[in-house]
């Protein structure tokens, strides 16, 4: 907002001391504009502009109002050829003149893309790497008493994490575009080493007075060394213009997400998910609840066919003392199948409940790096025992961000 002062400043002031005699008709919308470009929705603020310039300047005021957005939005040669003509054929106060001549002093927009990454390395246990079952014995459908192979059983090892993150401005409109890649490495369970890579692009928009951002995104995991999944996704956030106590906030969020599953058949799915956001924040402390509905489209051939269901997030971070800050994180998830998931061996439709608790505590050693300590509980109870599972992680880390 620094950059753009000078120019909010030039019309009002010009609506006081130069217009005095004549009502501003594009003041409302020169004030748009200049909010626009303050919130970097340079797109909106160019539009506007557009209906300024066919309605046509009818005095100074509006003059000034159009290099001053000229200005704003880094068109040099447009906002001088107005200053000039302003000085040219309106005389000015001297007020309006300063207000020009700190402009040109100062010099009109210069985007320069902001960039962020980060580096992250930790150190961990998980209690259940392969999400082995609680119990493993179970009946199948026709009574016949069976116990799980012991691979299928919980499996516990130490690992490490290397990650990092990008994020890169790619227009001065508020677009951006970012990645991150993740390894994770278990110190005797190899076959569940795994790598990840996604990137994706954000866009931001307004449909009437509705705050919008589209992201799509693309992703790829490796397991035990080989492709497993690939991912695709693309997600709507949806802000509406509501009038909410000081520090709220609320939006709609949409999504279709295609999975593929390069070593496994018929698990391939598509999930549309629509959830509702409520959040509060402070300035040391954020709350955030989140509640939503999914549907999972699969294959006729995958077992228990297609799914629906529920998911939910509690979220909260505070700061404790000092510097030293709290994190608290519950996140549930329910799925019911459509058919019957094994005809024959699990005559049953299957229903997931998946419970997570995370909490996390996390210091800045230095002004970019922090370190962080966390533990993650995972409760996995279902009607089918042998997917039943509990898992806990602890886990310290380091980041560094660059900004």
């Amino acid at each position: 907002m620094k950059n753009y002062l000078p120019a909010l400043l030039g019309g009002l002031l010009c609506t006081a001391i130069a217009c005095a005699q004549e009502a501003p008709v594009e003041e409302d919308l020169y004030l748009t504009a200049m909010q626009s470009i303050a919130d970097g929705r340079r797109a909106d603020a160019s539009l506007i502009l557009d209906r300024m310039l066919t309605r046509g300047a009818q005095h100074a005021g509006e003059w000034l109002d159009l290099a001053m957005i000229q200005c704003a939005l880094g068109n040099d040669a447009e906002a001088e050829a107005l200053f000039l003509r302003i000085e040219r054929e309106y005389q000015p106060p001297q007020g309006i003149r300063d207000i020009i001549a700190q402009q040109r002093q100062q010099g009109c927009f210069r985007w320069k893309p902001q960039v962020m990454w980060s580096v992250n390395g930790a150190r961990g246990y998980d209690s259940n790497v392969n999400q082995g079952a609680s119990t493993p014995f179970f009946t199948d459908s026709n009574g016949v008493p069976l116990e799980l192979l012991p691979e299928y059983k919980p499996h516990a090892d130490h690992y490490s994490i290397a990650s990092a993150d990008y994020l890169r401005e790619i227009s001065p409109d508020g677009d951006i575009a970012f990645a991150q890649a993740h390894l994770r490495k278990y110190d005797r369970e190899s076959g569940y080493n795994s790598a990840s890579i996604f990137i994706g692009a954000e866009h931001p928009w307004q449909a009437g007075r509705w705050q919008m951002r589209s992201t799509a995104l693309l992703g790829a995991l490796t397991l035990g060394g080989s492709l497993y999944q690939e991912q695709a996704q693309l997600q709507l956030r949806a802000a509406p213009p509501l009038k909410l106590p000081k520090g709220y906030d609320f939006a709609l969020l949409g999504s279709v997400s295609r999975t593929r599953y390069t070593t496994l058949s018929n698990f391939d799915s598509t999930t549309v998910e629509l959830r509702n956001i409520l959040g509060y924040r402070t300035s040391s402390s954020q709350l955030q609840a989140a509640f939503g509905y999914q549907r999972d489209l699969g294959s006729a051939a995958r077992p228990g066919g297609d799914r629906s269901g529920w998911s939910m997030r509690l979220y909260g971070r505070r700061t404790l003392f000092d510097a030293l800050q709290g994190e608290l994180e519950l996140t549930g998830q329910r799925w019911s199948g459509q058919n019957v998931y094994s005809p024959g061996l699990i005559d049953v439709v299957r229903k997931q409940n998946n419970l997570v608790l995370r909490s996390v505590l996390s210091y800045p050693i230095q002004r970019d790096q922090t370190l962080q300590l966390e533990w993650r509980q995972v409760r996995n109870r279902e009607n089918i025992s042998i997917f039943q599972y509990d898992a806990h992680q602890i886990q310290l880390s380091w980041r560094w961000n660059h900004l």
